[in-house]
């Protein structure tokens, strides 16, 4: 395969892939959205940074009603789930998922702000997951959800094009995790929401076999120069609220996320870097950086962002953000300073159907070849399928559209 191409394939994937695998409830909306995200860096070489994917949630599935379907498609990847409601109780649900695909499992090496195209590789997996989710408080208005999920993941991993002739890649795996945790509250899956308030704490542990060393060789110990641990622990928590002004119609967000883990390596740290809010379910985003630039065993982000209508119809809006955390560096990826810091600030269209914005970002403690300091440029966008199909097809007066669904049938019903 081209390389260049070979690129967005391997990083379209990864970054849409967390989004919505890890949700603590089932979606209770129906939903079908095209979502895109794009960073690009303006200095040193950086690997591609981007998301594309097809989402869709479908409640009353194969007429039941107790069944949801979730689906989110890329283009060489499937992450699906099946949701049973009151599977086990009047509230606690199943859900039964099925992921994989190629390139789900890449991992680019960025040491010290420069990204390493040499110790990097191509990772394919797939896996199964069984989910319980538990309502607490019925009936109140914020929703308190447990969740327990197990999940059985396979990797297997090859070099590509530029990875280093005398680069061992990692053996192939299997690795079987158990995530658990509490939200209250909680936020749609979308580009940024209106209003949304969570509280949340979550662990989950990776237990793994087929574990080795892998790398190149050590000069001295003539063993490979990393590896990959048997079990990792990982525990997190995120306060975030999302509000906007009914006066003013200002839209804001604020976030605080924090993280620790027992025995972490490359595979399971936590890593923070650009501006893709869809990059995972929580996205630990820092304006102005490489994707995934950090990598962490410990870590605590604050993210803020404030638009700004700019128009009486509010389709225009000035979009300012900012996000700053303290990082204790992952051994083998320290860099000098453990804060790190990024701001950016974009023009934002947005419709009922549509949202699209361009934006820029600076990563102020961002290491690149001429000091500190880096820029980048995105491109966010969501498409509303669902809501667009019903204001194009189903107008309250009929019409033009109105005839031409009839006529050709368009879209389905």
């Amino acid at each position: 395969m081209n390389y260049r191409w070979r690129l967005v394939f391997v990083w379209v994937v990864p970054c849409w892939l967390a989004s919505f695998a890890a949700f603590g409830q089932i979606d209770p909306v129906n939903r079908e959205l095209l979502q895109f995200g794009y960073n690009a860096s303006l200095e040193g070489h950086a690997p591609l940074s981007a998301y594309a994917f097809y989402y869709r949630n479908r409640l009353g599935f194969l007429n039941n009603t107790n069944l949801t379907l979730r689906l989110a498609v890329a283009p060489t990847y499937l992450d699906s789930e099946l949701g049973i409601s009151q599977a086990i109780s009047p509230h606690t649900d199943v859900g039964i998922g099925v992921a994989g695909g190629g390139y789900a499992d890449n991992y680019a090496e960025i040491r010290k702000g420069k990204y390493l195209p040499s110790e990097s590789f191509t990772g394919y997996g797939g896996e199964v997951s069984l989910s319980i989710y538990h309502l607490f408080n019925p009936g109140s208005l914020i929703p308190l959800n447990g969740l327990i999920r197990g999940i059985a993941h396979y990797s297997t991993y090859e070099a590509d094009d530029n990875t280093g002739k005398a680069f061992q890649v990692p053996g192939d795996r299997e690795t079987f995790s158990v995530r658990t945790g509490l939200r209250w509250g909680g936020r749609e899956p979308t580009l940024f929401p209106s209003l949304a308030m969570e509280l949340s704490v979550w662990y989950q542990g990776e237990f793994r076999n087929g574990i080795g060393s892998y790398g190149t060789n050590d000069s001295i110990t003539g063993l490979r120069d990393r590896k990959v641990e048997p079990h990792t622990h990982l525990f997190w928590g995120e306060a975030f609220l999302a509000y906007t002004l009914p006066e003013l119609k200002h839209s804001f967000s604020l976030s605080l996320t924090a993280g620790t883990s027992v025995d972490p390596d490359r595979f399971s740290a936590y890593r923070l870097g650009s501006l893709l809010p869809l990059v995972a379910e929580y996205p630990l985003s820092l304006p102005g950086y490489y994707y995934q630039e950090l990598s962490a065993k410990e870590f605590v982000l604050l993210t803020g962002n404030y638009l700004l209508p700019l128009d009486k119809h509010e389709h225009w809006f000035l979009d300012v953000n900012a996000a700053t955390a303290a990082v204790d560096y992952l051994g083998g990826l320290e860099q000098p300073g453990h804060w790190n810091s990024g701001v950016g600030g974009g023009v934002l269209y947005k419709t009922s159907s549509w949202k699209v914005m361009l934006c820029y970002a600076y990563g102020v403690d961002a290491i690149r070849s001429t000091g500190r300091g880096a820029n980048s440029i995105g491109l966010l966008m969501q498409f509303d399928l669902g809501q667009a199909r019903t204001e194009m097809f189903r107008p309250a007066d009929p019409g033009l559209w109105r005839g031409m669904q009839r006529v050709f049938g368009l879209f389905g019903s």
